[in-house]
């Protein structure tokens, strides 16, 4: 069954920073074990505080990623770097949804890649 996990990670003094760009790193590749989506929050008002998240169809396929070399290494070559225990959960959607805005232009009229611009219906030109 489809669903999101968090983890909360708690970076420890002085780590933040250092901590943030190990966890962006890692967190990406959820992608090669199934994920559909993943994401690293952190706090603003707590800035040692991240939230992981990582959308997978199947349950399984987390438990490989949590268990594969790229996230057992992390936690072996950083454990220093947060706060244990990491207690993550598996989270179900239950509403969601999102405004899509016009990407910002690159001057040439084009959108931020290549290739020709295609107005979005309510944008002008």
């Amino acid at each position: 069954m489809a669903g999101t996990v968090i983890v909360p990670w708690y970076a420890t003094g002085f780590r933040g920073e250092d901590f943030e760009a190990a966890l962006n790193e890692v967190a990406a590749t959820a992608l090669r074990y199934g994920a559909s989506s993943y994401a690293v929050y952190r706090a603003r008002d707590d800035r040692y505080k991240f939230q992981q998240l990582a959308a997978f169809d199947e349950h399984l396929d987390w438990e490989r990623y949590w268990s594969g070399p790229e996230m057992t290494d992390f936690r072996v070559l950083h454990s220093s770097w947060y706060q244990i225990p990491v207690l993550y959960s598996w989270w179900d959607l239950t509403a969601g949804g999102a405004l899509v805005t016009p990407a910002a232009t690159n001057g040439h009229g084009n959108r931020a890649g290549n290739g020709p611009h295609h107005p979005v219906e309510g944008e002008s030109t």
